[in-house]
């Protein structure tokens, strides 16, 4: 394979795993492994929370792809997704954790409609405290505002908290 397949393999498993995300944290986090995601939608009181512990879940086929790529003889496609994985993650807790979550410090204020969308989202997400009637399950997608804003006006489902500091 060449650089521009491996390339290409990189950017679609990127895409897909926002697919994939999506799905995880509506049926399952939100579902049946809300005891871990739980402490996502509560007030963090150290470095660390329960919900941590997926990042360590869903990092393992990224590495398990890389070294079987490399060391197991698959290929470097296998090792493409792999980093493909990796690569979101990465984005992930760029924008996630960091930068909507303030889990470092930094002074980066959302300026472009895009990148300002996606941060009130991730904050309409967070107005509910418990596991059902939230809204906007993805990260690097999300539908306007407004739209969300309604769904979650609609939704009897939804409990909603106080707004804090930290979301």
């Amino acid at each position: 394979m060449n650089w521009f397949q491996l390339a290409l393999i990189f950017l679609a498993t990127v895409a897909a795993m926002e697919l994939f995300a999506y799905g995880m944290h509506r049926w399952v986090m939100h579902g049946p492994g809300w005891f871990l995601h739980e402490s996502h939608h509560r007030v963090r009181t150290g470095m660390f929370e329960l919900n941590d512990l997926y990042g360590g879940i869903f990092a393992l086929p990224s590495i398990a792809l890389i070294w079987l790529g490399v060391q197991g003889g698959w290929g470097a496609g296998w090792t493409a997704v792999g980093a493909g994985i990796a690569g979101y993650g990465a984005i992930y807790f760029g924008f996630h954790d960091w930068i909507v979550h303030q889990r470092l410090p930094h002074r980066i204020v959302p300026r472009s409609a895009y990148f300002k969308r996606i941060v009130q989202a991730h904050r309409l997400h967070h107005a509910v405290e418990s596991k059902h009637g939230a809204v906007s399950f993805g990260f690097l997608w999300s539908a306007p505002v407004e739209q969300l804003k309604a769904e979650l006006q609609a939704s009897g489902a939804a409990r909603l908290r106080e707004p804090t500091h930290q979301d």
